[in-house]
């Protein structure tokens, strides 16, 4: 069973971009939502969970399984997607 990784983000937003880039280079399956391309409940109701998980509601907001980064923190993104696979050598 796969880790569900979510980029909460902007389409105008730099560093949503790096965190996308980061994620597409290591050949991460995640789901992108850009909130500006949203609308009407749908926006609403993405914007109350972002809201849940992220109470500043900032870009990006990457949520990896139960983990919530928030901001561009690659470190932390790499810690986080590289315990997906488990301890190394395994």
């Amino acid at each position: 069973m796969s880790t569900p990784i979510v980029l909460y983000g902007l389409m105008s937003c730099a560093h949503c971009k790096e965190v996308r880039e980061l994620l597409m280079d290591r050949q991460i399956p995640f789901e992108s939502i850009y909130l500006d391309l949203l609308l009407g409940e749908e926006r609403s109701e993405t914007m109350r969970e972002l809201r849940r998980i992220n109470p500043e509601v900032t870009f990006p907001t990457v949520v990896i399984g139960e983990k919530v980064i928030v901001g561009f923190k690659k470190d932390q993104i790499e810690e986080a997607i590289g315990g997906l696979a488990g301890p190394k050598g395994t």
